[in-house]
């Protein structure tokens, strides 16, 4: 498997600098494209909002403020894509189609401003690279983040990066993978796997809490070496703390930069009342993590 496409979803300028900086750095690891995506305000999306019982002058109103409030997104986002390709001299190619740049035979970028549904037009997108790159979501209400990352896990198929507002000094260095059985935790490693081989470390996170029905972290070390990658071993666990931060503090002490783990092995709905290890890695975590669905 070898990383062309990697998708890397704006809708705005909260830690896009983090995200390029990352998405960037993959791509000259690969000599990939990277297409930048940002998908503008729908106005069938807006109208329904705009509720009943105004006048048609407070409806155009509002409709405006909208389209002027998503045009300033696009030209900062935009203009952020200039700064970032002009600094980290990576050539700007053409887009013939939403989903078809020409020229991407080596390190590339192109720029994709999209008006549509955001959840389709960023699944669509993703359906056809090879893997994502996302900003963390925020925690405190930025809900087209948190959007956009379910749309990639729940309806692309695709393994998506997910970088912290402060990007790491390294990307795939030494790598931790949080093996629990599930087949969301498998899918994780098939996406990884080219930054899995490039590692200088891999470890493998196994603890009793977190394991489910399915192979064992001892299975998966042997389905690596078949790839050629040599990976230690690690159980962690306390009766004091919940899996996700022992998982992360395992994470730290092996001193990695990445983690490769499923994500909503319980369902989302369960996430949000209970807590989960995927929902503390995407409020905590301050490391690469590579999830997948």
């Amino acid at each position: 498997m070898c990383i062309r496409r990697i998708l890397l979803p704006l809708a705005g300028m909260s830690h896009a600098e983090s995200a390029l900086d990352v998405g960037g750095a993959i791509a000259r690891m690969f000599d990939a494209h990277l297409a930048v995506l940002h998908v503008g305000t729908d106005m069938q999306e807006v109208g329904p909002l705009v509720g009943e019982g105004l006048s048609g002058a407070m409806v155009q109103e509002m409709i405006a403020s909208a389209l002027k409030e998503s045009a300033a997104r696009l030209n900062g986002v935009r203009g952020l894509f200039d700064a970032f390709v002009t600094r980290e001299q990576i050539p700007v190619v053409a887009v013939d189609s939403p989903l078809s740049p020409v020229g991407m035979h080596g390190l590339s970028a192109s720029f994709i401003a999209h008006n549509g549904h955001t959840r389709s037009v960023v699944s669509f997108q993703a359906r056809l690279s090879d893997i994502v790159v996302l900003r963390q979501p925020n925690p405190e209400g930025d809900v087209s983040s948190s959007d956009t990352l379910h749309a990639i896990l729940f309806e692309s198929g695709r393994g998506v990066i997910i970088v912290p507002p402060v990007a790491p000094p390294t990307i795939g260095r030494r790598i931790c993978i949080g093996w629990n059985g599930t087949s969301e935790a498998a899918s994780a490693i098939h996406h990884a796997l080219p930054l899995l081989k490039r590692a200088e470390a891999v470890h493998i996170l196994h603890s009793p809490a977190y394991q489910r029905p399915g192979p064992e972290a001892r299975h998966v070390r042997s389905f690596l070496s078949l790839h050629g990658i040599m990976a230690n071993i690690h159980e962690f666990g306390s009766d004091s703390r919940p899996v996700g931060e022992d998982m992360l503090g395992m994470a730290h002490t092996l001193g990695a930069d990445t983690m490769v783990m499923g994500a909503y092995s319980h369902s989302r709905l369960r996430q949000m009342i209970l807590g989960g290890v995927t929902r503390h890695m995407l409020e905590n975590s301050d490391i690469i993590v590579i999830m997948s669905r």
